[in-house]
């Protein structure tokens, strides 16, 4: 009976669910955040100085893109200003002239027409030019009729302006076309090579703040070499030793994308005013476009992701070379 009530008891096995492993899994990510946030927060001077290079190399292509976009947006009203002129022979009738011009626009490289007649022209003449007295000696209107034909937007944009000129000119009806649209063609070759330069600017800098957060993250890795070799000493798999310099490359590229928010925020609110000026001198209700949300979370995802990058090939490189001796 005494030997039933002593009985040696043995080590029991106990079973761990999947909550159980996410739930660990969980709790030490926020673990580690927490810390490389301290870690951070300890050397605030080299943090600050960290991100703030990482914001200067982000806020350069940020703000020639919210340039860029502010003068597509000028821009938009220009295609309906590109017109070309078709000036019509003397022969042809108002009749005619009225029947071409509606027409015209069932072109799909049209969009509107509007025939003016003699009569309009030389009204408009007179009135602009100041020499009605000289224009009422003239036995005869020397002016001809014209039609003022509005190429469709893709014409402007796709550069066939010269296509459509040539196929008017060509018509039995008109005796000259002249094309009033390449300053407006000047202008979308412009910004289309903005637009590569600022897509140029921003892989070369993009590239710059991955060697920025990669050598941050190298000197991280060399102050705590003891660290890790403790941490491989009992056990520590690679995942679990890199898992905190990912997480602190993460928060330097998030901080130098928010700073970066910071410098373009200031920058146009520096420069509104200004344009506000300017553009009361043209009365233009034009009005800077900065940074909407999408664009934000854009730019903090964007650094937050080059953080990450930079900080996994930092590690990847030189942590194999950290080995318990």
């Amino acid at each position: 009976m005494a030997d039933g009530n002593n009985r040696a008891r043995g080590a029991q096995s106990s079973h761990v669910g999947l909550a159980d492993l996410f739930r660990a899994w969980v709790d030490n990510h926020k673990k580690v955040v927490r810390d490389s946030i301290q870690r951070l927060l300890d050397s605030p001077l080299s943090t600050l100085l960290t991100w703030v290079v990482i914001a200067i190399a982000l806020a350069l292509p940020m703000t020639l893109y919210i340039a860029l976009s502010n003068i597509q947006g000028l821009s938009i009203g220009l295609d309906g200003s590109a017109q070309v002129s078709i000036y019509l022979k003397q022969d042809v009738t108002p009749q005619a002239g009225e029947k071409l011009a509606a027409k015209l626009p069932l072109r799909k490289d049209i969009r509107a027409a509007h025939y003016i007649s003699k009569q309009q022209a030389l009204a408009e003449f007179r009135a602009l030019s100041g020499f009605g007295e000289a224009i009422d000696a003239l036995n005869e209107n020397p002016l001809p009729a014209v039609i003022v034909v509005q190429p469709a937007p893709s014409v402007v944009q796709s550069g066939k302006a010269k296509d459509l000129l040539a196929s008017l000119a060509d018509l039995p009806e008109v005796d000259l076309a002249q094309l009033d649209l390449e300053w407006v063609q000047r202008l979308y070759s412009m910004m289309d090579i903005v637009e590569r330069v600022v897509n140029a600017l921003s892989i070369l800098l993009g590239l710059g703040v991955l060697s920025v957060i990669g050598n941050t993250i190298r000197l991280t890795i060399e102050s705590r070499r003891d660290e890790i070799v403790v941490a491989k000493l009992v056990g520590a798999t690679d995942t679990f030793v890199r898992r905190p310099f990912l997480y602190t490359g993460m928060l330097y590229g998030l901080g130098g994308a928010f700073c970066s928010w910071c410098i373009v925020f200031a920058t146009l609110w520096w420069l509104s005013g200004p344009v506000l000026a300017l553009a009361d001198l043209y009365h233009s209700n034009f009005q800077l476009r900065g940074l909407d949300l999408i664009d934000t979370l854009l730019l903090l995802l964007g650094g937050s992701m080059l953080g990450w990058v930079g900080a996994w090939l930092a590690v990847s490189r030189h942590l194999g070379s950290i080995e318990p001796k």
